[in-house]
């Protein structure tokens, strides 16, 4: 059974997937599990770290407030420009593209202009959602702005965002 087997089977009430099944039935890398007495399940940085995150979102903003110091020390000591709202606006880009095209993009209209259309409509969706206005309107708005209406953005508005960029994702 691959990934579409398992996702088409959850939600049932006796669906039932340990971490062992997960990996044998996908062929999962970056997280295993030891059974037994002092056995446990053992995941990638990258993997462990998204998946505290998704379970406290006060862990969540700890870390992008412990990045943005960092980086701004990391700025301050090579004498470096850095912008965090800029960095959150961009985090979840290709993810989100990836996931417009995989779910939503007939395959017939891959790399046309018409692909085009279904990423503006998703990011319009997404920036209703958030700021409630799309990117069109906010410019008709605002002839004078420099930049998108995401660098407008504070930065809770642009983890809101890059969280429902990420929601998007193919599953």
């Amino acid at each position: 059974m691959n990934f579409n087997g398992i996702r088409q089977r959850a939600g049932g009430g006796a669906f039932v997937l340990s971490v062992s099944e997960w990996v044998e039935k996908t062929g999962a890398v970056g997280i295993f599990s030891n059974p037994g007495r002092y056995g446990g399940t053992y995941g990638h940085k990258d993997i462990a770290l998204q998946f505290a995150t998704w379970i406290s979102p006060s862990f969540y903003l700890y870390l992008i407030k412990e990045f943005d110091r960092l980086k701004q020390v990391e700025a301050e000591a090579q004498g470096l420009t850095w912008n965090l709202r800029r960095e959150i606006s961009k985090a979840n880009y290709t993810i989100h593209t990836d996931a417009v095209r995989t779910n939503l993009v007939p395959q017939l209209d891959w790399n046309t202009k018409r692909e085009g259309t279904y990423f503006a409509s998703e990011a319009d969706l997404l920036n209703l959602a958030v700021f409630g206005t799309t990117a069109k309107q906010f410019k008709s708005l605002n002839p004078d702005a420099k930049g998108s209406l995401r660098d407008t953005a504070s930065a809770k508005e642009l983890q809101v965002l890059a969280h429902g960029e990420y929601q998007c994702r193919p599953h």
